[in-house]
């Protein structure tokens, strides 16, 4: 007969072990946090902001990734992209029989049994990350955080949060100096039926599918989030070919090619003039020169 420790060690948890998450994202080899997400440099999350969405999104569609983005929101500072580590969270309907469960097992797990369970993914954040949560896109009572919380989010990770839901007290979070957002509406209502499920296992944002670990891209324009193991090559791929882009643009201003010769496979001409190009790039390239040569050796032009 199993008693309810052994149940709530078989059969649920809040926060995810280590060894789920490092199973998640198998396909990541490089140095892992301590809670088993990978850890993406943080140069590397600096260069994804400079990407655009579309080149991100062109990149993980032709890897097979259909369900990465997920657009329409209401943005904190709609000028200034996020990038960083997702941490996730799940939020469904409040049902108090599961509720109960939830709140007995995040004690056990050393959660704050103060509050609201909502606080429980802001006490994991650390620098780098963003809080990612799906809350059904619940408006009206389904307020994840105000300016209190905010600053909490904001103290310990300085990035900000994507919610498949609500905020509220929009006006004070926007004072919140560096704090980012990206969500589906504001409300002043207060969180009420509603609770948290998990934290850092796999979840549904809109169309996207998000796991623990991924990278996030938020701009005006939408959101992306990339599997850990693809950011490298997605931010180095998406670099050239903004750099082939202003390239191209270039030389059709000049007159020097026609666009039908820019816009198909490159003869060796064009190829070398590129080349010439790049080595006399007025300005800094967004990657180091052993990056862009092992680029060209590995890649078809």
């Amino acid at each position: 007969m199993l008693t309810l420790g052994s149940f709530l060690t078989i059969a649920q948890q809040v926060g995810m072990s280590p060894e789920y998450i490092i199973a998640l994202t198998s396909e990541w080899k490089g140095e892992r946090l301590p809670d088993g997400r990978p850890k993406v440099p943080d140069s590397i999350l600096e260069r994804l902001k400079n990407i655009s969405i579309e080149e991100a999104w062109g990149v993980l569609r032709n890897k097979g990734f259909q369900n990465q983005f997920e657009g329409d929101w209401t943005i904190v500072n709609p000028d200034v992209p996020m990038t960083g580590r997702v941490v996730t969270a799940q939020y469904m309907p409040l049902r108090p029989d599961l509720e109960k469960l939830i709140k007995t097992t995040g004690i056990a797990e050393k959660r704050s049994p103060k509050g609201g369970t909502n606080s429980w993914p802001i006490d994991v954040l650390i620098p780098g990350d963003v809080y990612v949560a799906d809350s059904y896109g619940k408006i009206a009572d389904g307020t994840l955080i105000g300016d209190n919380l905010g600053n909490s989010i904001y103290a310990k990770s300085q990035r900000g949060i994507v919610f498949y839901g609500a905020v509220r007290d929009l006006e004070g979070i926007s004072e919140i100096k560096g704090f980012n957002g990206w969500m589906k509406g504001v409300d002043p209502s207060y969180i009420q039926q509603m609770m948290l499920t998990s934290i850092n296992a796999p979840i549904r944002i809109g169309r996207a599918t998000v796991l623990p670990g991924d990278v996030v891209l938020a701009k005006k324009y939408g959101v992306i989030f990339i599997p850990a193991y693809l950011v490298e090559d997605l931010v180095l791929t998406s670099e050239v070919t903004a750099l082939r882009d202003e390239f191209g643009h270039l030389r059709l201003r000049e007159g020097k090619y026609k666009p039908g010769e820019i816009d198909s496979e490159w003869t060796d001409a064009i190829k070398k003039d590129f080349t010439g190009w790049l080595n006399n790039y007025p300005g800094k390239l967004p990657m180091s020169k052993e990056e862009l040569d092992k680029y060209f050796k590995e890649r078809n032009w």
